[in-house]
């Protein structure tokens, strides 16, 4: 099975094409609150998103992107929900492509993994406002990305997110052994999983972005799989064959 792009051209009411959306859900690091192996306590505060592991260090999220030559930040509204600390919205500088992140609380991980599956099955769609559009985020977005520490290792979830329509969407989910824990939850959604994971690993936004690069360009699911392996081995050290074994694409 390969996932299929969505046609190009998704007229809005006043005429003009939508632009394709990806939707990343940042669970912050988070030494208290999740059960991770402990990092420096400056960068494993889940309620400082600001020097956080997944966000606002080197290779966290928002700090990677804001240095990326191919994403340029744009101003957006802060969210509305008490547990997203921060959000961020980027374009990419050759296409319509936007970016909306956001960083939950680490306390909060159990929601940021509901809402990773929700958003998959196409519920809770939302409107990001920007100064000249507006997004289509949440489970309105086409891509749907996960970035954090494996909360289903942890805890078993109550709850389903069987699919909402037929549309096709795409997820990416960067976290310790992703596809053994989330497929038969993922499985309900209808979403396909663009990217995810057979081992453990550092879910760093250098894999990350080398696979939206991908996407962007409208790659084959192979090809994609093939540019995030080939970044976690330059960041990794991990040999190319193992990266290309710990990302897998597909089910």
């Amino acid at each position: 099975m390969s996932f299929r792009y969505l046609p190009f051209l998704l007229l809005a009411t006043h005429g003009y094409a939508q632009p394709r959306v990806i939707h990343i859900v940042v669970a912050l690091c988070d030494n208290q609150y999740q059960g991770i192996v402990k990092v420096p306590a400056g960068i494993g505060n889940g309620q400082k998103p600001s020097t956080n592991l997944y966000w606002g260090c080197g290779y966290g999220v928002k700090t990677h992107f804001d240095r990326s030559a191919e994403w340029v930040r744009v101003a957006c509204p802060k969210p509305e929900v008490a547990h997203i600390l921060d959000r961020a919205v980027w374009k990419h500088k050759d296409s319509a492509v936007h970016i909306v992140a956001d960083a939950y609380d680490g306390r909060n991980i159990r929601e940021a993994t509901e809402d990773l599956l929700r958003y998959a099955s196409g519920a809770s769609p939302m409107k990001i406002i920007l100064e000249d559009k507006t997004l289509n985020a949440g489970g309105g977005a086409d891509l749907i990305a996960y970035v954090g520490h494996d909360g289903l290792m942890d805890f078993a979830l109550d709850k389903e997110f069987p699919a909402t329509d037929r549309r096709e969407r795409a997820t990416i989910i960067l976290a310790c052994i992703s596809k053994r824990y989330f497929a038969p939850s993922l499985q309900r959604t209808g979403a396909y999983p663009l990217l995810w994971t057979t081992g453990l690993m550092a879910p760093e936004a250098y894999t990350l972005k080398a696979a939206l690069n991908g996407w962007v360009a409208r790659e084959s699911n192979g090809a994609i799989r093939e540019r995030a392996a080939k970044a976690y081995d330059q960041y990794q050290h991990c040999g190319i064959n193992g990266a290309r074994r710990l990302l897998v694409t597909g089910w």
